[in-house]
Parts: structure tokens; sequence; C-alpha cells
């Protein structure tokens, strides 16, 4: 059996005593120790680490702290996926903002919190795994293919998979999912990964052309048809044969031509309007909705024979708020792709532009995240869009008063629950991704009033290898 292979964590710390506890601390991992020096970027080359825990020095030093923003610069500009963890004293509050704004991941002040800093560097160690899982996915299922649809969740996997599965065929193919969670993107991908990728892809949307012209848009028409028709036009459909038609919001389509393209459906043939031959289609056709048709079928809202014909294959796509660690994958590259278009020197997200963007429901999912990005990189003062910059709330933001025992708890507890969230409620996975034994996680399950049960079917109620209670079943 493989063993998988350890993060890569390098610590470059002056103290020297601190980098024996530092790499104490983080024994389960690859750590290199080494003092910020000129050799200090030969070893981020050499080594390649996941994440960097650099002390960047007191505040009170002026040039000390020039010299550690200018080498913080120059580890992301060699290793731009590297995720930097910038450590000051308590009382150096601009220095670490100004380490944020250039690039690090997170900052921590000291003095030394053994379990603190273990929960911020396994933070930006899973947000690295997610990165690399995704691009992974991507490589996997066809980076062309399936451009734009970013996702690690198991929604995600299970969607591109059915997508990878029903391409090939001609199957009719209908797409549910709320507004914003990109039905258009995932229809594209079924062209792309067809045997029709080099004919038309022609997309329709139903609801946002009038009724009265909807038929002539989709059949064409014959000159003389009707006033203004000049001369013979195809329509959409029409100017699909051989490709993809892609029927967006089907549910707005009137009643009047659901009965037309039921023909269109079923013998892929269309008549244009003031036409008497029918025309014969080559197609593959694929609708996608936000309405739950079914429940207008019987209603006079639909036909039941056009809702059996075009669902042969009824593919879900999850609102972002289900899919599980997605939603900071999806701001990342929307991130990076933005700001290259825009030419932007945006670097990354701020710590808390992190927790709000995975705190957030989403209820415009992609779109509304793909807006957010754009009007946060145009209007972003720094390089490091913050949660301000996307127009939302930090939920890990405490009032100033709070004292630093309230603080460690509610931070301790905040990292469970993400954990477990990540993890699906499985115990082994979540104490994986914290740093604990499985005792140690049941103590903290225990002292922040947590039930892993609520965050999946392997929580703790259905994990196999947690011991009875006294009193349980085995008493």
């Amino acid at each position: 059996m493989a063993v998988a292979q350890r993060r890569k964590l390098l610590i470059l710390e002056n103290d020297k005593a601190l980098r024996r506890e530092l790499e104490s601390v983080f024994s389960d991992l690859d750590v290199t120790v080494a003092e910020a020096s000129e050799q200090t970027l030969a070893l981020v080359r050499r080594t390649e680490p996941d994440v960097v825990l650099f002390d960047l020095g007191p505040g009170a030093d002026p040039a000390r702290a020039e010299q550690s923003l200018a080498l913080l610069r120059q580890i992301l500009n060699i290793s731009p996926d590297t995720k930097i963890i910038a450590m000051t004293e308590h009382d150096a509050r601009e220095l670490a903002v100004a380490a944020v704004g250039l690039g690090a991941a997170d900052f921590y002040h000291k003095p030394i919190d053994a379990g603190v800093l273990s929960i911020v560097v396994r933070r930006a160690l899973r947000i690295r795994e997610l990165e690399e899982e995704n691009w992974r996915l991507r490589e996997r299922t066809g980076a062309m293919a399936l451009e734009g649809i970013i996702g690690v969740s198991d929604s995600m996997r299970s969607l591109c998979r059915a997508i990878e599965k029903v391409a090939p065929t001609n199957a009719t193919v209908l797409l549910l999912g709320d507004s914003g969670t990109g039905k258009e993107l995932l229809a594209r991908a079924l062209h792309r990964l067809s045997g029709r990728a080099h004919k038309p892809f022609v997309a329709i949307n139903c609801a946002a052309i009038p009724d009265t012209l909807l038929e002539s848009e989709l059949f064409g028409y014959e000159k003389g048809a009707f006033t203004g028709a000049a001369r013979r036009t195809a329509g959409k459909l029409e100017s699909a044969d051989g490709g993809t038609v892609f029927l967006d919001e089907i549910g707005e389509m009137p009643p009047s031509l659901q009965a037309k393209l039921l023909r269109v459906v079923q013998e892929r043939t269309v008549e244009r309007i003031g036409g008497r031959v029918p025309v014969v289609l080559d197609l593959r056709i694929v609708c996608a909705t936000n309405r739950p048709l079914e429940a207008l079928l019987g209603t006079g809202g639909f036909r039941d024979d056009l809702y059996y014909r075009i669902s042969e294959v009824t593919i879900r796509i999850p609102p972002l708020r289900e899919r599980q660690g997605d939603s900071l994958l999806v701001a990342q590259f929307l991130l990076q792709q933005t700001a290259e278009r825009f030419g932007k020197p945006t670097r990354g997200l701020a710590p808390d532009a992190i927790r709000a963007i995975q705190a957030y429901r989403w209820p415009g999912n992609v779109r509304e995240l793909e807006n957010r990005i754009k009007g946060a990189v145009i209007m972003a003062e720094g390089v490091v869009v913050t949660a301000s910059d996307l127009g939302l709330e930090d939920p890990g933001e405490e009032p100033e008063y709070l004292n630093l025992r309230v603080a460690r708890q509610r931070a301790e507890a905040q990292a469970v629950r993400q954990s477990l969230a990540v993890a699906k409620g499985n115990l082994s996975r979540t104490a994986e991704l914290l740093g604990v034994t499985r005792p140690t996680l049941y103590d903290l399950l225990g002292k922040h009033s947590i039930d892993a049960a609520q965050f999946g079917r392997a929580g703790a109620a259905n994990d196999p290898e947690r011991p009875l209670e006294e009193g349980g079943a085995g008493s």
C-alpha cells in the first residue's frame, strides 16, 4: 500500500528555541526549519512547501519589517500557490495587515499558543489540498470539455460523472437547478464531450423572448408569412442542425408552442411559419429550468407528453450552498480569471473574505459569487480582496473587548465545526483535519456541545469506531 506523502511546512524563525518548539508541534508534517536569510528563496525552490510559517519580526524595527515584507513578496512570486502565514508580535498589527495585503494567506500574533496556531496552519493546508484536488479533478475529467466547472464536493463529482456518461449519447437531457447554478455551462460541456462538438451550439432563453416573437425565433418563417417577412429565414432550431440546441427556461414556454416543440422532439422535423414542407433536422436537444415542471403537469402549465420526451435523462444541479467546500474554490478561480481580464494585480483572498465566502448562503449561486468577485476586483483598494470588498460580513469577527480565553474557545469550536462539515461528520477524518487524537476530539465535542451526527451520515451516532458509552447497548 502506498504511503501518503506528508504535507510540507517551512518554518522561517530566527529564534532557535522557538524553532525547536514549532518543529515539535508540527512533527506529523514534513517540516523544514530555517532562519529568514538570503538562502530562503533557494530553500523554497528546493523544498516546495505547501505552507510557510514566517516570523516577520518586531514591528518596532522598520528595517527588519521592510526586509521581511520584501522576502514575502519574493516567495509568492516564485511559488504563488504556497500559503504563507505571517507571524508578528502582538503589537505589530499593521505589519500583519501589510503582509496579508501582499498575499499572505493568514496571520498569527505571538505569543505562541500551539493549539490555536495548529488550527491556523491546518486550515491553510486544507485550502491548499482543496485547490490541488480541484485541479486533479479538472485534469481527470478533461479541462477543455468541462471548462469553468469547478468543484471537489461529492455532488459535483457525481454531476461531472453524469455529464460524461450521457454526453456521447443522443438522449434528450433536462437540467434542473436554481438560477445562477450554471445550467448553460453544463449544456455546453455536454456538447463539447459529444460527437457533435464541431457542429453549432445554439442557446435560446425562452423567458427572454416575448411570446409573440418566440415562435418565429424558434421555427423560422417563409417569405410573406406575415407582415415584414421579406425573405425566408431559418429559425434557431434549424440553425442548430447537426449540433446541439439548448432551450433554457423551458418552463416559461407558452402552451401554444409546446405542441409544436413536441413534434420537433418526437420527429426531429421543424416546419417554418407559413411553410408546408417539414425540414428534417439532426440535433441534440438539451433543456433547462429552475421551475418544478412535475408540479405543472396536469394543470395546463406544461404538457405531460412534452415533459416525458425532454426528460429522458434528468440531471439536478446542486445550489452552491449544498456544495461543501466548493464556494471557496469557485471564488479563487473567478478571482484569478477576473484579475487577469481586467489587468488587476490581485493576489488572493484575505482571511476574513475566506471566512465570509464559506459562511454565506449564496442565494444567487455562482452568478452572485461571480458578480461580487468582479465588483471586488475592480473596486478593491489593495491587492487582496477582503470581506468588505465583497459586500459580506466576516462571521469570525469578534468585538474588541473579547478576552483571550473566550476568543480561543470560540476559535476552537468554529474549527471543530468546519472540520466536521468538510469531513461530513466522519470522526476519523475530522480528527485528522484538526491534528488531534479521537479521544481528544470526543472531549472537544462534549466541551462545545457539538453533535457530530448533524454534519452528515457518518456522524458520531453512526461512527462504528466510536466506543460504546457507559450504560449503552453493551451493558
